[in-house]
Protein backbone atom coordinates (compact mmCIF):
# COMPACT_ATOMS: atom_id res chain seq x y z
CA UNK A 1 0.00 0.00 0.00
CA UNK A 2 1.55 3.56 -0.90
CA UNK A 3 2.24 6.10 1.44
CA UNK A 4 -0.88 9.05 1.18
CA UNK A 5 1.84 11.70 1.43
CA UNK A 6 5.01 12.31 -0.25
CA UNK A 7 7.18 14.95 1.44
CA UNK A 8 9.29 17.24 -0.98
CA UNK A 9 12.47 16.73 0.80
CA UNK A 10 14.84 17.97 -1.96
CA UNK A 11 12.94 21.60 -2.33
CA UNK A 12 15.66 23.43 -0.29
CA UNK A 13 18.11 22.46 -2.63
CA UNK A 14 16.48 22.87 -5.62
CA UNK A 15 14.70 26.52 -5.09
CA UNK A 16 16.61 27.60 -1.43
CA UNK A 17 12.99 27.08 0.76
CA UNK A 18 11.91 24.19 2.49
CA UNK A 19 8.28 22.51 2.14
CA UNK A 20 6.26 23.12 5.01
CA UNK A 21 3.31 20.67 5.97
CA UNK A 22 -0.01 22.65 5.86
CA UNK A 23 -2.26 21.41 8.59
CA UNK A 24 -5.39 23.09 8.45
CA UNK A 25 -6.94 20.49 5.89
CA UNK A 26 -5.54 17.08 6.98
CA UNK A 27 -6.72 15.18 9.55
CA UNK A 28 -4.66 14.56 13.51
CA UNK A 29 -3.80 11.10 12.06
CA UNK A 30 -2.20 12.40 8.49
CA UNK A 31 -0.30 14.64 10.87
CA UNK A 32 1.11 12.33 13.08
CA UNK A 33 1.96 9.80 10.18
CA UNK A 34 3.74 12.86 8.51
CA UNK A 35 6.09 13.66 11.52
CA UNK A 36 6.97 10.26 12.17
CA UNK A 37 7.87 10.11 8.69
CA UNK A 38 10.38 12.82 9.43
CA UNK A 39 13.12 10.53 10.29
CA UNK A 40 15.35 13.31 12.02
CA UNK A 41 14.77 15.89 9.54
CA UNK A 42 13.50 19.17 10.35
CA UNK A 43 9.89 20.26 9.15
CA UNK A 44 8.08 23.44 9.45
CA UNK A 45 4.02 22.36 10.04
CA UNK A 46 1.80 25.37 9.19
CA UNK A 47 -1.90 26.66 10.11
CA UNK A 48 -2.07 24.23 13.02
CA UNK A 49 -5.04 25.42 15.26
CA UNK A 50 -4.80 24.67 18.48
CA UNK A 51 -8.10 22.15 18.61
CA UNK A 52 -5.94 20.15 15.95
CA UNK A 53 -2.62 20.18 18.04
CA UNK A 54 -4.44 18.85 21.07
CA UNK A 55 -6.11 16.08 19.11
CA UNK A 56 -2.23 14.83 18.10
CA UNK A 57 -0.88 12.08 19.97
CA UNK A 58 1.00 12.73 22.44
CA UNK A 59 4.37 11.25 20.84
CA UNK A 60 3.88 14.06 17.86
CA UNK A 61 3.09 16.74 20.29
CA UNK A 62 6.41 15.77 22.18
CA UNK A 63 8.75 16.51 19.64
CA UNK A 64 6.73 19.51 18.18
CA UNK A 65 7.87 23.17 19.67
CA UNK A 66 4.32 24.46 19.29
CA UNK A 67 3.71 28.19 18.59
CA UNK A 68 0.08 28.68 19.36
CA UNK A 69 -0.47 32.63 18.40
CA UNK A 70 0.82 31.81 14.37
CA UNK A 71 -0.27 27.98 14.52
CA UNK A 72 3.43 27.11 13.51
CA UNK A 73 5.28 24.31 14.94
CA UNK A 74 9.06 23.01 14.48
CA UNK A 75 10.38 19.74 14.15
CA UNK A 76 13.80 18.88 14.75
CA UNK A 77 14.94 22.60 17.01
CA UNK A 78 15.59 25.61 15.91
CA UNK A 79 18.04 26.84 12.77
CA UNK A 80 20.97 28.56 13.48
CA UNK A 81 20.24 32.32 12.92
CA UNK A 82 22.87 33.52 10.31
CA UNK A 83 21.21 35.87 8.26
CA UNK A 84 19.18 39.49 8.98
CA UNK A 85 17.64 41.84 7.25
CA UNK A 86 13.88 41.62 7.61
CA UNK A 87 11.21 43.66 9.43
CA UNK A 88 7.70 42.95 10.02
CA UNK A 89 5.03 45.68 10.37
CA UNK A 90 1.84 44.93 11.81
CA UNK A 91 -1.00 47.14 11.42
CA UNK A 92 -2.38 46.50 14.66
CA UNK A 93 -2.54 43.50 17.34
CA UNK A 94 -4.86 41.91 15.63
CA UNK A 95 -2.79 40.99 12.62
CA UNK A 96 -0.05 39.23 14.87
CA UNK A 97 -1.31 36.04 13.97
CA UNK A 98 -0.41 36.38 10.27
CA UNK A 99 2.72 38.39 11.27
CA UNK A 100 3.95 35.88 13.99
CA UNK A 101 3.35 33.30 11.14
CA UNK A 102 6.12 35.30 8.88
CA UNK A 103 8.48 35.59 11.78
CA UNK A 104 8.03 31.63 12.67
CA UNK A 105 8.77 30.60 8.71
CA UNK A 106 11.53 33.10 8.62
CA UNK A 107 13.53 31.80 11.42
CA UNK A 108 12.84 28.49 10.29
CA UNK A 109 14.88 28.99 7.68
CA UNK A 110 17.61 30.98 9.75
CA UNK A 111 16.23 34.51 9.34
CA UNK A 112 15.58 36.75 12.58
CA UNK A 113 12.81 39.17 12.07
CA UNK A 114 11.58 41.94 14.40
CA UNK A 115 7.82 42.28 14.85
CA UNK A 116 6.82 46.25 14.48
CA UNK A 117 3.23 45.95 15.88
CA UNK A 118 0.25 48.57 16.38
CA UNK A 119 1.75 50.81 13.94
CA UNK A 120 -1.81 50.84 11.64
CA UNK A 121 -2.03 54.64 9.83
CA UNK A 122 -5.62 55.28 11.68
CA UNK A 123 -3.13 56.76 14.15
CA UNK A 124 -0.44 57.91 11.89
CA UNK A 125 2.10 59.31 14.34
CA UNK A 126 2.45 55.44 15.43
CA UNK A 127 4.06 54.84 12.10
CA UNK A 128 6.27 58.10 12.04
CA UNK A 129 7.55 57.37 15.18
CA UNK A 130 8.77 54.36 14.10
CA UNK A 131 10.03 55.47 10.71
CA UNK A 132 13.69 55.87 11.12
CA UNK A 133 13.95 52.26 12.65
CA UNK A 134 11.63 50.83 9.62
CA UNK A 135 14.25 53.02 7.42
CA UNK A 136 16.69 50.39 8.26
CA UNK A 137 15.95 47.46 7.36
CA UNK A 138 16.69 45.96 3.48
CA UNK A 139 13.07 44.32 3.38
CA UNK A 140 9.63 44.60 5.07
CA UNK A 141 6.93 42.41 4.86
CA UNK A 142 3.34 44.28 6.26
CA UNK A 143 0.43 42.86 6.99
CA UNK A 144 -3.09 44.58 7.80
CA UNK A 145 -6.71 44.31 7.44
CA UNK A 146 -9.66 46.67 7.31
CA UNK A 147 -8.86 49.00 4.10
CA UNK A 148 -4.86 48.30 4.27
CA UNK A 149 -3.90 51.64 3.81
CA UNK A 150 -0.70 51.05 5.61
CA UNK A 151 0.75 49.23 2.29
CA UNK A 152 1.04 52.51 -0.06
CA UNK A 153 2.00 54.68 3.15
CA UNK A 154 4.62 52.30 4.38
CA UNK A 155 5.71 51.88 0.70
CA UNK A 156 5.56 55.70 -0.06
CA UNK A 157 8.30 56.40 3.05
CA UNK A 158 10.79 53.63 2.86
CA UNK A 159 13.50 52.73 0.40
CA UNK A 160 13.36 49.03 1.09
CA UNK A 161 10.75 46.88 -0.61
CA UNK A 162 7.35 46.15 0.59
CA UNK A 163 5.40 42.92 0.71
CA UNK A 164 2.32 43.21 1.64
CA UNK A 165 0.15 40.62 3.41
CA UNK A 166 -3.29 41.51 3.54
CA UNK A 167 -5.27 40.35 6.55
CA UNK A 168 -8.82 38.54 7.18
CA UNK A 169 -8.95 40.98 10.08
CA UNK A 170 -12.61 43.49 9.47
CA UNK A 171 -16.06 43.46 9.25
CA UNK A 172 -18.62 44.58 6.81
CA UNK A 173 -17.23 45.59 3.59
CA UNK A 174 -13.60 44.72 5.07
CA UNK A 175 -14.91 41.10 5.63
CA UNK A 176 -12.06 38.27 4.61
CA UNK A 177 -9.42 40.55 4.07
CA UNK A 178 -10.79 41.43 0.04
CA UNK A 179 -10.48 45.05 0.70
CA UNK A 180 -7.14 44.82 2.33
CA UNK A 181 -5.85 43.18 -0.73
CA UNK A 182 -7.51 44.98 -3.64
CA UNK A 183 -6.35 48.33 -2.24
CA UNK A 184 -2.64 46.64 -2.22
CA UNK A 185 -3.18 45.38 -5.70
CA UNK A 186 -4.12 48.75 -6.66
CA UNK A 187 -1.79 50.75 -5.12
CA UNK A 188 1.02 53.07 -7.05
CA UNK A 189 3.55 53.23 -4.20
CA UNK A 190 6.69 52.20 -5.89
CA UNK A 191 8.45 48.64 -4.61
CA UNK A 192 4.85 47.18 -3.21
CA UNK A 193 4.62 43.54 -3.86
CA UNK A 194 1.34 41.12 -2.91
CA UNK A 195 1.16 38.11 -1.39
CA UNK A 196 -2.15 36.10 -0.85
CA UNK A 197 -5.09 36.72 2.06
CA UNK A 198 -3.03 35.52 5.69
CA UNK A 199 -0.30 34.28 3.77
CA UNK A 200 2.27 35.49 6.13
CA UNK A 201 4.22 31.96 4.97
CA UNK A 202 4.27 32.87 1.67
CA UNK A 203 5.12 36.61 2.66
CA UNK A 204 8.45 34.93 4.26
CA UNK A 205 9.56 32.60 1.76
CA UNK A 206 9.42 36.06 -0.92
CA UNK A 207 11.41 37.73 1.49
CA UNK A 208 14.20 34.92 1.59
CA UNK A 209 14.14 34.27 -1.69
CA UNK A 210 14.63 38.51 -2.36
CA UNK A 211 17.52 38.13 0.16
CA UNK A 212 19.03 35.07 -1.93
CA UNK A 213 18.62 36.77 -5.07
CA UNK A 214 20.08 39.75 -3.84
CA UNK A 215 23.18 38.12 -2.38
CA UNK A 216 23.67 36.27 -5.48
CA UNK A 217 23.89 39.09 -7.45
CA UNK A 218 26.18 41.04 -5.65
CA UNK A 219 28.04 38.36 -6.14
CA UNK A 220 28.04 38.32 -9.83
CA UNK A 221 27.86 42.08 -10.23
CA UNK A 222 31.26 42.24 -8.04
CA UNK A 223 32.55 38.96 -10.58
CA UNK A 224 31.41 40.95 -13.43
CA UNK A 225 33.44 44.14 -12.30
CA UNK A 226 36.40 42.34 -11.56
CA UNK A 227 36.82 40.35 -14.68
CA UNK A 228 37.20 43.73 -16.85
CA UNK A 229 39.82 45.73 -14.82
Amino acid sequence: MSEEFLIDWDRKRRTGVTEAILCEPKTPAQIDAIVASASGRRLLLTRLDEVRHAALAEATRSVLAYDLLSGTAVLGGSAPLTRTGVGIVAAGTSDLRVAREAAQTLAFHGHPAEIVADVGVAGLWRLTERLEALRAFPLLIAVAGMEGALFSVLAGLVEAPVIAVPSSVGYGVSAGGKVALEAALASCAPGLVVVNVDNGFGAALAAIKMLGLGSSAGVRLDQAETSHR
